[in-house]
């Protein structure tokens, strides 16, 4: 009955817009609820992306929360470890703590007593369609290949009734009582609801390294040296993505002096490793570079009646900490949780989810302020361009190199394994 009134009438109980990594969890774990779902998304072909590739162990927990953690398997993912800072030439190496305060621990996680959380890193196209593979064998969740143009709402209430679309180049409307925007960084939609808009100061520069040689396997590098950050990280057996951080108005990134590449050639390879420069090299010569702005968006109270943005649409934070897909899945546990049939019946209840959505704004804060806090304030640290903040780089890595708690509370929280903003104020002040 349900299945007829999605695909016939174009009715459900919630209606996803974009089957990306939010829109895909929310809507299989809202059908587990069994509430009818209807998931729009404009293409359904693998998505070709050089950021949403790592996901942090406080991540892959709550994947395996959803009932999708299978979603990593057969994707060729590599395991992570922690992370290799290297700070003009010197390492250090900051592992995922053993003591995982802050978190429960998965029957995975749990493992020996002196097992260690893991990420895990991976094509992310090759990820979202698993994904969508899960959504759309779930009996309770219709799939649909759809361009959503404009919300259709109440003139009477102002409440959101779903959303108009085309489908196949054809008008058509789908209706719900939730209507759930999950439509990414460049929302469509966001700037009907804010009227702020997101902030890059910078862009991510992506490579794919062929069998690169990196001097930490199974761990992401951050590599500190003159210029931006450099990110590298494998991807899969042979592949290791290179994302090279510029920001805005870089004099050695200008046309005069060779425009991306020649920044790439005349100040990223020589901060490198020795034995990574070969791949870099011949990755410039081969592959197309492509770009990404790191951007940061605070979060604001879902207030309209009927409506719920989330993912990038709702909040980002700048991408070095690889937070973003941590923070979404831990989002759809909790609005799974607060939207539970026992206690929220109807999503009909419009006050009610409403009301639930303000809590859920609170109740994420505990994760997602560490997380969005952590990544802008090291990413301010780790681009420095003057020599205050060039000493405070130093010292966050003689920090690091102290060991012990100086590195498993940052990477904790990072990993979003630690859920605790006083953690943070401690290490800020320490």
């Amino acid at each position: 009955k349900e299945q007829l009134r999605r695909n016939e009438h174009h009715e459900a109980d919630v209606v996803v817009v974009g089957a990306g990594i939010l829109g895909c969890a929310v809507a299989v774990a809202l059908g587990n609820q069994d509430r009818s779902v209807i998931l729009l998304e404009r293409s359904l072909k693998e998505p070709d992306r050089i950021v949403g590739e790592l996901l942090q162990p406080g991540g892959v927990q709550a994947l395996e929360k959803l009932g999708l953690r299978d979603c990593l398997e057969e994707i060729d993912a590599v395991k992570v470890f922690g992370y290799d800072v290297i700070y003009y030439g010197e390492e250090v190496a900051i592992p995922y703590p053993e003591d995982i305060r802050g978190g429960e621990a998965s029957d995975e996680m749990r493992g020996t007593k002196r097992k260690r959380p893991e990420g895990r890193s991976f094509h992310h196209g090759r990820f979202i369609q698993r994904l969508r593979e899960k959504a759309m064998a779930h009996p309770n969740v219709t799939v649909i290949e759809a361009t959503a143009t404009e919300m259709v709402t109440s003139g009477y209430t102002g409440q959101v009734l779903g959303v108009e679309a085309n489908v196949q180049g054809k008008p058509d409307s789908f209706f719900g009582h939730l209507t759930i925007i999950a439509d990414g960084y460049a929302s469509k939609f966001r700037k009907e609801y804010r009227t702020d808009t997101p902030v890059a100061k910078s862009k991510f520069w992506g490579l794919e390294l062929i069998d690169a040689p990196l001097p930490m396997p199974n761990h992401g590098h951050v590599i500190l040296g003159d210029g931006a950050p450099v990110l590298l990280y494998q991807i899969g057996t042979h592949e290791t993505r290179a994302l090279v951080d510029i920001p805005e108005n870089t004099t050695s990134a200008s046309v005069a002096n060779g425009g991306v590449k020649g920044h790439i050639r005349n100040v990223v390879i020589p901060s490198l490793p020795p034995a990574v420069r070969p791949c870099f090299e011949a990755a410039i010569e081969k592959d197309r570079l492509r770009s990404m702005p790191n951007s940061f968006l605070p979060p604001k109270t879902n207030i309209t009646p009927g409506l719920a943005i989330l993912g990038d649409a709702l909040n980002m934070r700048h991408p070095l900490t690889g937070g973003g897909m941590t923070v979404a899945f831990n989002d759809v546990v909790l609005l799974s949780d607060l939207l539970d049939p026992a206690v929220v019946p109807s999503l009909a209840s419009t006050g009610l989810v409403l009301k639930q959505l303000k809590r859920l704004h609170w109740q994420r804060k505990s994760l997602s302020s560490v997380i969005n806090i952590l990544a802008q304030a090291l990413y301010s640290l780790f681009a420095a361009n003057d020599t205050q903040l060039k000493a405070l780089q130093q010292g966050c890595f003689e920090y690091f190199k102290l060991g012990g708690n100086c590195v498993d509370g940052p990477v904790g929280l990072l990993a979003g394994i630690i859920r605790n903003p006083f953690v943070l104020i401690y290490h800020f002040f320490s």
